[in-house]
C-alpha cells in the first residue's frame, strides 16, 4: 500500500459515529447504529470513524467495540473510508487493529492512552510499538497537553503513520509542529476538536476537521468546509458563528457535555441516537432548553428530520 496517499483522504470532514444505546437495558441499538452510518453516507461524510470519543469508546466492552466496528464496515460497504478507533493495553490495541484490518477497515485511529502514568518516552513506545504491529495506515489521537509534541517529531517517519487527529487547542504549539514535521513525510494534520477550532487549525496547517455535529446537521459543516477550501472568509466565519453556541454548550463541564449535547439534538428532531452510557449522565435541564432554543433557530423543529 501506498502510505503517501493516504494523506489526501483526509482532507475533509472525519465523521465521529454516535453509538445509540437503548434506554432500559443501555445495549447497543444496531439499527440505530446502521441508521446513523446511512444518514452519514447519504449526507457526503467520506469518512466514518467509528469507536471514537463521540461513539462512547471506553463505554463498550472490547467485544462491542470489535462488533462496532464490524457492523460499521459492512454499513458503509466501499462508499466511504472507515477509520476504527481502537486503544486500551498495548496488546489489547493491537488485537483491535488486527481485528479491523481483518473484517475490512481501511484505516486505524489509536486513542491516547488513559493510564494515569505516563512520560514522553512510554507515550512514544505506545503509539510505535501500535503503528508497527498493524498493517493499516495509522492515526493518532494527540490531546494530552502534559506530552510533548516531540513525540510527533519521532513517529512522523514511520511509513504507517498517515496522520495526526491533533487535539490540544493550543494554536501557536500546533503551527510550530506542523512547521516542524518535513512535508515529504506525508503527515495529515486533522483538527480534532471539532467546527469552534477549525478555521483556527486550519490557517495553521490542518487540512480537515473532525465533527460529532454532521450527525444532526451535516450541512453547516460541509459548509465550513467548502469555505474553508475556498478561502471564503465572509462564509466561514457567519457559520463559526453560528455553531460556536452548539460547540460552546457540548464543551461544558470540562467536556463532560461532548456526547449528550448531539445525542438529544438528534432524539429532538427525530433521529435515532438512544440514551448515553456511563458515566456520562442526561442534559441538565437549562442546557437541554439552550440547546433547543439554539437548534429550533437553525430552522430545525422536533421530529422534523423525519
Amino acid at each position: 500500500m501506498y502510505y503517501a496517499e493516504f494523506r489526501k483522504k483526509f482532507e475533509t470532514i472525519s465523521g465521529i459515529t454516535i453509538t445509540p444505546f437503548k434506554k432500559d437495558t443501555k445495549e447497543i441499538d444496531w439499527n440505530g447504529v446502521q441508521e446513523n452510518v446511512e444518514f452519514l453516507i447519504n449526507k457526503g461524510v467520506k469518512v466514518i470513524v467509528p469507536c471514537g470519543n463521540t461513539s462512547e469508546f471506553y463505554s463498550l466492552t472490547i467485544d462491542e467495540a470489535k462488533e462496532e466496528i464490524k457492523r460499521v464496515v459492512e454499513y458503509v460497504n466501499g462508499r466511504a473510508i472507515v477509520v476504527a478507533g481502537i486503544g486500551y493495553s498495548v496488546d489489547t490495541a493491537i488485537e483491535m487493529g488486527n481485528y479491523a484490518k481483518m473484517v475490512g477497515a481501511d484505516s486505524i485511529m489509536i486513542h491516547m492512552p488513559i493510564h494515569p502514568y505516563i512520560t514522553d518516552e512510554g507515550a512514544f513506545d505506545y503509539f510505535e510499538t501500535i503503528i508497527e504491529a498493524v498493517d493499516l495506515p495509522s492515526v493518532i489521537y494527540f490531546k494530552d497537553p502534559n506530552l510533548s509534541d516531540d513525540i510527533l517529531f519521532k513517529l512522523a517517519p514511520l511509513e504507517k503513520l498517515v496522520a495526526v487527529k491533533y487535539a490540544i487547542n493550543d494554536l501557536p504549539r500546533f503551527a510550530n509542529t506542523v512547521q516542524s514535521v518535513p512535508k515529504e513525510l506525508n503527515i495529515a494534520w486533522i483538527c480534532g476538536t471539532a467546527e469552534k477550532w477549525a478555521p483556527f487549525f486550519y490557517h495553521a496547517g490542518a487540512i480537515g476537521f473532525t465533527s460529532g455535529l454532521v450527525n444532526l446537521y451535516p450541512e453547516k459543516s460541509f459548509e465550513m468546509l467548502e469555505a474553508l477550501q475556498s478561502k471564503n472568509e465572509a462564509v466561514l466565519w457567519k457559520v463559526w458563528r453560528e455553531v460556536v453556541p452548539f460547540e460552546n454548550l457540548r464543551a461544558k463541564y470540562n467536556n463532560g457535555n461532548n456526547v449528550v449535547v448531539i445525542k438529544e439534538a438528534m432524539e429532538h428532531i427525530g433521529l435515532n441516537a438512544g440514551i448515553t452510557r456511563q458515566p456520562v449522565a442526561e442534559l441538565k435541564e437549562n442546557d437541554r432548553q439552550e440547546l433547543r432554543n439554539l437548534i429550533h433557530s437553525w430552522g430545525f423543529t422536533p421530529h422534523s428530520v423525519k
